[in-house]
């Protein structure tokens, strides 16, 4: 597997996954990363990791996917962590987007901790490496 990053829209998943990748670059997340679960974990079938640069800006991109998702007629069953700042768990069922303090994403590892599942650096839309 290459290591360049992809654009969502160019991988095998969901409408909805590619949109809330999306919302995660509109508010300037970094470091976004897609795990890809299928086959490894009956859980959920997507881990979108990505990282805020300071506890506001991780609760605030956390906010503008659950808002933007909701609006779409997404709801997630579940929220943890939202209001601390370092670390926000949106679970979507199908996926949980994770958005982390760059501190604390270094502390949970997620990207080791899966390291069987095929992992993809992700990019904003148009910004594909020619």
């Amino acid at each position: 597997m290459s290591n360049l990053p992809v654009a969502p829209a160019t991988l095998d998943v969901t409408p909805d996954v590619v949109r809330a990748a999306e919302l995660l670059f509109d508010r300037k997340a970094i470091d976004v990363s897609l795990l890809d679960l299928r086959g490894i974990s009956t859980a959920t079938d997507y881990f979108l990791i990505a990282s805020g640069r300071s506890n506001t800006h991780v609760s605030a991109v956390a906010d503008h996917v659950l808002d933007e998702m909701r609006e779409a007629g997404v709801r997630a069953v579940g929220v943890e962590g939202l209001r601390g700042g370092r670390w926000a768990l949106l679970d979507f069922v199908d996926f949980v987007v994770h958005v982390f303090h760059p501190e604390a994403r270094e502390f949970y590892q997620l990207e080791r901790l899966w390291g069987d599942a095929p992992l993809h650096t992700l990019e904003p839309e148009g910004a594909a490496r020619e």
